[in-house]
């Protein structure tokens, strides 16, 4: 019988990332500008010009943060290439310290030492993934991730937006526009905590009260100002 574990996990923290954003910034933008002026086309102008540039700026982020991820890989691996090289006798005895800590005896060290020695790739790939725990990382993951968090920000942010459009009254707006997005983010919620193994209903209340507090700190502060 086959093990079951999550998979795509970089794909659904994207999601999770792009989406509460996308959730809880313009919908609190929307809440603010409900404080303070009754006409909704300002209100989805605004929201949309934020969406837009919350989305561009979310999605650079996490390609920046994907190609580090690569660039950092690639570093790494050069360097263990060199030092498998240059100093053979250190990096055996990091691997003897690996399978140390797995309880094999310093004979058996010995051999499997001296047999991953005889290939470098597989010698260096061992070293960087029990050594430094690092796994190769997909080339094309600062793409996909910029894909994912802008689209999943875009997505998020249009629901909170979205009640403005078929409303004159900002007020009125305002009403549709909470009760759409708490009810989104606590499917939201739900579903980010079911998937990552945490209780769904106390996960969806949390997230659904963050979004609220945040959009009543932004609707209170442009109704002080």
């Amino acid at each position: 019988m086959d093990e079951q574990h999550l998979q795509s996990s970089d794909f659904i923290k994207d999601i999770v990332i792009g989406m509460s954003d996308g959730l809880t910034v313009p919908f609190a933008l929307a809440a603010g500008l409900s404080g303070a002026v009754s006409n909704t086309d300002i209100i989805t102008t605004a929201g949309i010009a934020e969406i837009v540039a919350g989305s561009i700026a979310m999605g650079l982020g996490g390609y920046l943060a994907g190609q580090t991820e690569v660039e950092h890989y690639n570093s790494e691996l050069k360097r263990e290439y060199d030092e498998v090289e240059r100093l053979p006798e250190k990096e055996k005895e990091e691997v003897r310290e690996v399978f140390a800590h797995y309880g094999l005896d310093l004979a058996t060290q010995d051999i499997v030492v001296e047999a991953l020695a005889k290939d470098k790739d597989k010698w260096v790939d061992f070293m960087m993934k029990f050594e430094l725990g690092l796994d190769e990382p997909d080339i094309n993951r600062a793409r996909d991730s910029a894909l994912t968090i802008g689209v999943s920000y875009i997505i998020g942010g249009l629901l909170p937006l979205s009640p403005y459009f078929f409303v004159d009254d900002a007020n009125e707006g305002l009403k549709l526009s909470v009760i759409v997005t708490l009810a989104a983010l606590f499917i939201f919620g739900y579903f980010k905590s079911k998937v990552t193994g945490q209780k769904p209903f106390v996960g969806a209340i949390k997230v659904m009260l963050i979004g609220a507090a945040a959009a009543a700190a932004a609707f209170g502060v442009a109704k002080l100002f």
